[in-house]
């Protein structure tokens, strides 16, 4: 039997930004407010993390320029892994780089192999301010890694180099969300 609603059942689905959009750019404010907007706010992220089949979502992806994020992603062994982080400390990360493929619901309809290591911890807290610790492999640790990078103004892409950031690039100022968008 259910004693809790389903995360983003309340929710609101909001309007994602994409790249080029200056607030997916910039370092994220750390959340002071453990009030209800808090909690509204992560349950908007789930409504619209799901609504866009997404398996994590920062807060400016939706134009909150705050240090909070979702998920619900399995790892490699298709165990999931459902939670939010509000001012999650920087990763830490250990074990081997993997080159893999990433998305993001910034960037839709495009994939970049992405260098990530393989194992990450994240502590932060939940909506109501207690300590939280998240531990992630394999492709729950890309995600946290890949989640905590939007807060701090970082894109996948902006981790690409050569030819593979040229070409991620170039799709994207070929799609209509990003024709604004500068080369690099």
């Amino acid at each position: 039997m259910r004693n809790r609603p389903i995360p983003g059942s309340s929710g609101r689905v909001r309007a994602i930004r994409t790249l080029g959009d200056p607030v997916l750019h910039a370092p994220c404010e750390p959340v002071s407010d453990f009030g209800p907007e808090l909690a509204r706010l992560v349950e908007d992220l789930f409504a619209t993390m799901y609504a866009h089949r997404g398996v994590g979502l920062a807060a400016n992806q939706i134009g909150v320029p705050l240090r909070v994020f979702v998920h619900d992603c399995p790892d490699d062994e298709e165990v999931r892994h459902l939670g939010h982080v509000v001012n999650p400390r920087p990763p830490v990360v250990d074990g081997i780089v993997l080159r893999g493929p990433e998305g993001c619901l910034s960037l839709p309809g495009i994939e970049a192999g992405t260098e990530r290591h393989d194992h990450a911890v994240v502590e932060g807290l939940n909506v109501d301010g207690e300590p939280v610790r998240v531990e992630g492999t394999g492709f729950f640790a890309r995600a946290l890694q890949h989640e905590c990078d939007h807060l701090e103004g970082i894109v996948y892409s902006d981790r690409l180099t050569g030819w593979r950031r040229a070409r991620t690039l170039r799709t994207a100022r070929r799609t209509p969300w990003g024709r604004g968008i500068g080369g690099g």
